[in-house]
């Protein structure tokens, strides 16, 4: 009779959402594997199974996170109007980090960035980037945006994105102002702003 397998995906996800939960709350020194074990109702031996160790753990963390990212951005239909995908872009980017601060956190904050991350790492962060360089590129295909290198058009999209962003999730808003409300407006005057 073949044994069940115990140390399977549904393990190896919940493992990496707690530890995500962790570093999102308390860093990544914070992280105790033992205490992982415990709250996944597991063992350490199934945490040294799926992922090596400790820092093992912590790439899949990151992996996922980025991967996760790049999954909801690829979900934007691109149209005959890459200006408009460019906000597109942006409002999926507010939409995934407000129902996944934890994994957010995990690619942006100063939480993670503890660890030395990795070429590879830092390869599937970059990811997260592509779609909205395409969408520039196509923009400016199309003439709807400057012949300004695409990089430096994206960077600034992204930076508004981000930045609306990281102060919503951080709280850091000044009473009276609503960034939901406001939000697509600002990524709208960014695509203005580089608009032939």
């Amino acid at each position: 009779m073949v044994r069940p397998k115990t140390h399977d995906e549904a393990l190896r996800r919940t493992l990496i959402e707690l530890a995500a939960t962790v570093v999102f709350e308390s860093g990544v020194k914070a992280l105790s594997l033992r205490r992982l074990a415990t709250d996944a109702g597991t063992s350490t031996t199934a945490i040294y199974s799926l992922f090596g160790n400790k820092a093992g753990l912590l790439d899949s963390v990151y992996r996922d996170a980025a991967k996760q990212f790049a999954a909801r951005l690829a979900l934007v239909d691109t149209t005959d109007d890459p200006a408009a995908d460019v906000v597109k872009l942006g409002l999926a980017y507010r939409e995934h980090a407000l129902a996944n601060p934890h994994l957010y956190a995990v690619m942006f904050s100063d939480r993670f960035v503890e660890l030395d991350l990795s070429a590879e790492q830092k390869d599937a962060g970059a990811e997260t980037f592509e779609p909205l360089v395409e969408a520039v590129r196509r923009a400016q295909a199309s003439g709807q945006f400057a012949p300004a290198p695409t990089e430096h058009i994206a960077l600034s999209c992204w930076a508004m994105a981000h930045g609306l962003v990281s102060l919503e999730l951080s709280g850091a808003i000044p009473p009276g102002l609503d960034i939901a409300a406001s939000y697509e407006d600002a990524l709208r005057s960014v695509v203005i702003g580089w608009s032939r």
